[in-house]
């Protein structure tokens, strides 16, 4: 018997529906089930074959505990090893690379110093950073984000270097990233489930959090293909097996402007019932195939391209 298992914190819908849609489907030696810890020991193998991680990167515990659980064998979804490893600004450097059209970003120190630090823990750092250059290369209006996390903490919206300063005074230890504003037309969020399902899914960043999967935007066959093109392209190459990936369309050209969501929303009242009836059995059936794929004791992980080239000393491009 093959199990899945699914490690969640506080949400329900999608934790609750995901069991027992894989359940219902009575493949044969496979079940699902919500992840039981009662003890973790170095090198023990957990009785899982797939894990479906939806808190890991709240809690550094259950992050220690899927790691152990990958190196023995149980395929995680998504690579804990990756997971803690991306951060955003990376992923705008990468897709450069890959050619995919982002808001131009840059990347800047906390304010406030880390703890543990002095300003001697900077002495490569010039002092004041070539603040023109930075507000010339980006323009106003800009967005202000921790260049790691996510859930909309810590965005600002900016319109002037008098306030780009004033907001960055109350960001303390966080790490910045300031990035171009991209006007938009249409906006879709899309999920990305296996590195091969995806769903598109018009999206109003602009209404409230309830609404914002209200909108009636329809893109055209080859629009809907291009940007199908771009999440696999990116999802492909950052390995995540359970992703979405948020593009706004300026004069007809899809911009990635947020694609490191390893732990997507996909509670029932915020993503609507039928984005949620497609996230749960497409989650479903990939959690099924991985555990028919899983080979006992191997390395069962997903590994993206970027990755995997890497080691293989290939051009990334």
């Amino acid at each position: 018997m093959k199990k899945i298992g699914i490690l969640f914190g506080k949400e329900r819908s999608f934790p609750e529906a995901f069991v027992q849609r894989v359940n219902s489907k009575n493949v044969d030696g496979i079940i699902a089930e919500p992840v039981k810890i009662d003890k973790v020991m170095q090198g023990s193998p957990t009785e899982y074959a797939v894990i479906f991680d939806r808190i890991s990167q709240d809690v550094p515990f259950y992050r220690a505990y899927l790691k152990n659980a990958a190196l023995c064998g149980t395929a995680v979804i998504n690579n804990p090893f990756w997971w803690s490893a991306d951060e955003k600004f990376f992923n705008n450097c990468l897709a450069t690379k890959i050619e995919v059209p982002v808001p131009k970003t840059v990347i800047f120190p906390s304010r406030d110093l880390p703890a543990d630090t002095s300003a001697d823990s900077f002495s490569n750092l010039e002092y004041p950073l070539d603040w023109d250059g930075i507000f010339k290369y980006i323009g106003f209006p800009a967005y202000m984000k921790p260049f790691a996390g996510g859930g909309w903490k810590s965005v600002y919206q900016l319109n002037s270097m008098d306030e780009f300063f004033e907001k960055h005074a109350e960001t303390e230890q966080l790490v910045m990233m300031l990035q171009e504003e991209i006007k938009f037309d249409e906006y879709y969020r899309c999920y990305c489930i296996g590195g091969k399902y995806v769903r598109i899914m018009p999206y109003e960043p602009r209404n409230p959090h309830h609404l914002r999967y209200v909108a009636d935007f329809k893109p055209s066959a080859e629009r809907f293909k291009l940007m199908e093109d771009i999440v696999l392209r990116i999802c492909r190459y950052l390995g995540y097996d359970f992703n979405t990936v948020e593009l706004a369309i300026r004069d007809g050209v899809p911009y990635a402007i947020d694609f490191c969501n390893p732990a997507p929303d996909a509670d029932v009242n915020s993503v609507g019932q039928e984005n949620f009836d497609w996230v749960v059995e497409t989650a479903a059936t990939y959690a099924i195939e991985k555990a028919q794929a899983h080979i006992e004791g191997a390395d069962n992980l997903t590994w993206g391209e970027y990755i995997k080239r890497s080691s293989n000393k290939q051009k990334l491009y």
